[in-house]
């Protein structure tokens, strides 16, 4: 089960928590928000090893990649950003 401190808390027993999210996350929070999460490095790695994206230069963009490009819809949370699009 996960774990949930403080900053303040982290900071005087920072040992302890890097142990336990060897186990779970630890969630460090500041002002009752969460801020920070601690993971083990086995974990962060499995998490980054699962992000595909890759970002491309323009010259960069072969013909079997730009029909795809031209054909793809922007996720939903980017309708926010239509007003920038606007003159």
């Amino acid at each position: 089960m996960s774990e949930s401190i403080t900053s303040t808390e982290f900071q005087n027993r920072a040992g302890r928590y890097l142990d336990a999210a060897a186990k779970a996350p630890v969630f460090i929070t500041r002002y009752d928000r969460p801020v920070r999460v601690l993971i083990d490095i086995d974990e962060y790695e499995r998490l980054k090893a699962l992000d595909t994206r890759q970002a491309y230069r323009v010259e960069d963009i072969t013909e079997d990649l730009a029909p795809a490009l031209m054909t793809a819809e922007p996720p939903a949370w980017t309708d926010r950003y239509n007003h920038e699009l606007e003159e």
